[in-house]
């Protein structure tokens, strides 16, 4: 077990939103909003995760858009595929995948629905670990996926050369310190929260992977570096001032309402795929308010 491991990004990352035109992914539209995110100063992206419906793409299209964000960004910045999934085994296979259409690094979600014992977790995680040769990021999202990943199991998972870092949107900043305190030598700590970025960069963490930065790329990489470079109360002040809207971005499941945000502010068309629709029409009113105050919108 390596200490200090290579760090995949400091940073935002941006979960970018996956396009869809009338029922087919847009790479038109996706190659535009990746351009938006590098002109914007992001730090890395995230492929195909939760933001981008990746649990309604075919394996085709999952691989797809990976493949065309590679080549789109250029080695510009690290591009991150999600490709977790219930099934270790078909996990194993989209990873491998991924890697081999060029992906830096892997986001691996805890696999949702069948609930995982401890033992279950550190099998899945180290049998995806063990079958890639690029950075494996676990992610811990226990409120969508109603599985948690414990300390003891964070105390196991770090010794895997491949496993370098978690994000972290359990939402409890008690485990998070935790983990950080008896972990962080091993593994680095991504906010999987737009509105914990600052405590969890209080506790070493090296940035975040964002829903919010769709939007608003630069604010999210802003906000991180001026942390890093010291500023902590213009990190703070940007913390708080944006709290509104980042809070308004998840008045609905992610990723309905900053698909629609997107629509609004003409970045990409707010076509979902079902079971994910339309907001409804008062929560789509407060985030049509909240971007008008923001002046995102007219």
């Amino acid at each position: 077990m390596s200490k200090f491991k290579k760090t995949v990004f400091t940073g935002a990352a941006t979960a970018i939103v996956t396009p869809f035109k009338n029922g087919l992914v847009d790479y038109d539209t996706f190659g535009s909003l990746i351009d938006f995110q590098l002109d914007g100063g992001i730090d890395a992206l995230v492929v195909a995760g939760t933001t981008g419906e990746a649990s309604t793409l075919t394996d085709d299209e999952h691989i797809g858009v990976i493949k065309y964000a590679v080549e789109r960004v250029n080695g510009r910045v690290p591009v991150i595929a999600g490709t977790g999934s219930n099934d270790t085994a078909y996990g194993i296979d989209l990873s491998r995948e991924a890697c081999a259409v060029g992906a830096d690094a892997l986001l691996v979600v805890t696999p949702y629905y069948n609930k995982a014992t401890p033992k279950g977790l550190i099998k899945n995680f180290t049998a995806t670990a063990d079958a890639v040769d690029k950075p494996v990021i676990l992610y811990n999202v226990p409120s969508r996926t109603g599985c948690n990943i414990s300390l003891p199991v964070y105390k196991e998972l770090m010794k895997h050369e491949n496993i370098v870092a978690t994000k972290e949107a359990s939402g409890n900043l008690s485990a998070i310190a935790q983990i950080a305190d008896e972990c962080g030598d091993y593994l680095d700590i991504y906010s999987g929260n737009d509105d914990q970025v600052v405590p969890i960069l209080s506790l070493g963490g090296k940035g975040v992977i964002s829903v919010f930065s769709n939007i608003l790329p630069r604010e999210m990489h802003e906000l991180c570096q001026a942390w890093f470079d010291g500023d902590v109360n213009k990190s703070m002040r940007m913390q708080l001032d944006y709290l509104k809207l980042m809070n308004s971005l998840f008045i609905e499941v992610n990723p309905v309402p900053v698909k629609t945000a997107c629509g609004m502010m003409n970045l990409c068309s707010e076509e979902m795929r079902l079971p994910l629709c339309e907001m409804e029409d008062s929560n789509r009113a407060k985030l049509e308010a909240i971007l008008k105050d923001y002046k995102l919108i007219k």
